[in-house]
């Protein structure tokens, strides 16, 4: 059989469509090309209804997250001052503004663990 790349035979093929649920019930269909766009309408639409539990992304909700991990990576880079007297008005201040530093420090340890193993697995 001697073709040409220039040719072509004219034929259009219907296009095979084969469904399952995963268990018994089980679907095939044939689509000819001309139809292919009507029948995508109609197969998203039949999606969409039958997953209701589906939702649009809430993105007040991703932005108000983002700003919180943004005002706490920078809260870990602003150093805590240990300011107050250590006998008298300003103790539990001072202990306070401690107990803060040396949380900061160790998040920020943890921060930056967590950096070099990303860095670890996406390297190879």
């Amino acid at each position: 059989m001697d073709t040409s790349e220039g040719e072509s035979d004219g034929k259009e093929y219907p296009c095979l469509i084969r469904a399952t649920d995963g268990k018994e019930v089980k679907l095939s269909t044939h689509v000819l090309p001309g139809e292919l766009d009507k029948f995508h309408a109609a197969y998203g639409a039949l999606l969409k209804s039958s997953m209701p539990a589906l939702r649009k992304r809430d993105k007040k909700r991703e932005k108000e997250h983002t700003e919180r991990v943004a005002r706490v990576k920078k809260r870990m880079t602003v150093p805590v001052v240990i300011e107050g007297s250590k006998r008298g008005a300003g103790r539990r201040k001072r202990q306070r503004r401690i107990k803060a530093a040396l949380k900061q420090e160790e998040s920020r340890k943890k921060y930056e663990e967590r950096e070099q193993a990303k860095t670890k697995t996406q390297s190879p």
